[in-house]
């Protein structure tokens, strides 16, 4: 038996550059330096894993929806071993929010056609966390979320999930949507040859027209949130100096509970 997986991952603004908001108050992606979001190289490792341990064939493919810059998150995707991708591109998708992305993302594993979907816990520049819940509603199929370990056997995926307090064991039959967290394992270097093999490897370009979505359902016309205002974050004060003079006890005290910190 074939398991097809798809792994949804997105291009991001590099979280070491220096993030701003453009006119129109959408992140400015055009003035700084991108990458694959590190949750979702965990989600890309765990796909490996299952099509590595499955018996039988299994086949990843990994979906971006971004600006012609997110090929390079796919090629990183493919690097790692995946086997081809998918990007979604289109100029109406600017501004798109969590609710019309996965409108997208739906409709492009539906047109791929899916066995499981593999997201990370969340992307590092919006980190909202609720595509992964979201796309599996859109879908109609079951969703495991926040998964430490995952894995795959008779046509069940099967996970843990830690919390504060205790772990749950979770499963689902497929077809399936789960998530995967940074501490699922840590995700595998490309190597040189895996590097120049994604090269070869099939990418393949929609837009909204190939997925049959109008432009009005997404982008900052259909988005269900939007920002309002944004302002630069002030410049950082010089902290306060407490002198101990046999009161520096107190003292410290006092800025304490006057910042609230007790």
């Amino acid at each position: 038996m074939s398991l097809k997986i798809l792994v949804t991952v997105k291009y991001v603004p590099d979280a070491t550059g220096d993030r701003h908001f453009a006119d129109d108050l959408t992140v400015d992606r055009d003035d700084m330096d991108g990458l694959l979001s590190e949750l979702d190289e965990y989600a890309v490792e765990q796909a490996l894993q299952i099509a590595e341990n499955y018996d039988g064939d299994a086949e990843v493919t990994v979906l971006t929806v971004g600006p012609e810059d997110a090929k390079d998150a796919l090629r990183k995707a493919l690097s790692m071993g995946a086997d081809k991708a998918i990007h979604v591109e289109d100029d109406d998708l600017h501004g798109t929010d969590a609710i019309g992305t996965s409108l997208v993302l739906a409709k492009a594993v539906e047109k791929a056609g899916f066995d499981l979907v593999i997201s990370g816990m969340a992307s590092t520049d919006g980190t909202m966390g609720v595509v992964p819940a979201l796309l599996a509603e859109r879908l109609g199929v079951p969703q495991v979320t926040l998964l430490s370990e995952v894995s795959v056997e008779d046509g069940v995926v099967k996970g843990r999930r830690d919390g504060d307090t205790a772990s749950e064991q979770l499963e689902a039959s497929l077809p399936a949507v789960v998530s995967v967290t940074d501490q699922s394992g840590e995700a595998r270097y490309p190597s040189f040859k895996g590097i120049m093999a994604a090269k070869k490897k099939p990418v393949e370009s929609w837009d909204l027209s190939d997925l049959e979505i109008e432009a009005d359902q997404v982008g900052m016309a259909g988005a269900w949130t939007t920002v309002e205002a944004a302002a630069q974050r002030p410049a950082r004060s010089a902290g306060t100096i407490v002198k101990d003079e046999g009161e520096g006890g107190k003292q410290l005290a006092e800025f304490l509970a006057s910042q609230k910190f007790i």
